[in-house]
């Protein structure tokens, strides 16, 4: 069974949901691909407890790196491109051409922003840093908006003070 919880965030309320086998999605209020919740029951977890408490650290400023056991759920393609986020540092941008060459398959640039796009647990592993090769905020979803408050945050564009104010 998934427990899920919701989290109060600059970006909107996040439902976090996670087993004994890790956490399996960090999902905006509007999402372009919500997981699918069959199954899912309001409750405590300690995994739930501890994302909770490094997102916080995270829009406080206070942790660039996320230290959770991760259990999404996907194609063994997509979670090849999913956990290669993860190598995409705090602050830093690249291109879906890039993280196509990343993962190995340098022509498969729509699959992976397909991929990228579809992941489950946004933030945590950072689909927001890959950009348009022209330096462009292409496709997030959870919306425009939130992928750049998340590259402000971190300092890969400089800020507006009114986004979310």
């Amino acid at each position: 069974m998934i427990l899920f919880r919701h989290l109060d965030s600059p970006v909107g309320t996040l439902t976090l949901a996670a087993t004994d086998d890790g956490l399996h999605a960090v999902e905006f209020p509007r999402n372009r691909h919500p997981t699918d919740r069959d199954g899912w029951r309001e409750g405590q977890h300690p995994l739930l407890d501890l994302t909770a408490k490094q997102l916080d650290e995270y829009f406080s400023a206070k942790r660039r790196v996320f230290d959770l056991p991760l259990a999404p759920r996907g194609t063994a393609f997509q979670r090849g491109v999913w956990l290669t986020l993860a190598g995409i540092g705090y602050g830093e941008t690249i291109s879906y051409a890039q993280l196509a060459q990343r993962i190995g398959k340098p022509t498969a640039m729509r699959a992976v922003g397909a991929a990228n796009g579809r992941n489950p647990l946004p933030i945590v592993l950072p689909c927001h840093r890959v950009i348009g090769a022209d330096g462009s905020l292409t496709g997030f979803g959870g919306g425009l908006p939130a992928k750049q408050f998340l590259l402000e945050l971190e300092g890969a564009l400089p800020r507006r003070d009114d986004l979310f104010g």
